[in-house]
């Protein structure tokens, strides 16, 4: 959990994506971070978090369904919330939550 505090700490936004292997969801949304990421560059830090393998971790940040994406700027949680985004809505919560 000490890696994970010091990566949420970054001057530049961290997308966390809290998943898991079973979960058909969690999957659909691997290839639209990588669009997220694509177009944001090194502007975003993306990081994916197994909830089974990391289940601590899981339940600090009462993670309850998956996938759940959490946003982060300097070890502050800046936006959350469950389910499928589109690429072009992570990229505007990003613009607008995390870059100011």
């Amino acid at each position: 959990m000490g890696k994970f505090s010091e990566l949420i700490k970054e001057d530049k936004p961290v997308l966390v994506d809290f998943f898991a292997e079973w979960c058909g969801p969690c999957k659909i949304m691997a290839p639209i971070l990588v669009q997220v990421k694509d177009q944001l560059k090194d502007e975003v830090r993306i990081i994916k978090v197994d909830t089974d393998k990391n289940q601590e971790l899981a339940m600090k940040f009462r993670i309850q369904g998956v996938p759940t994406l959490m946003l982060f700027r300097r070890g502050e949680m800046r936006w959350r919330q469950s389910g499928v985004l589109q690429a072009q809505d992570i990229i505007q919560v990003i613009q607008q939550y995390g870059l100011n």
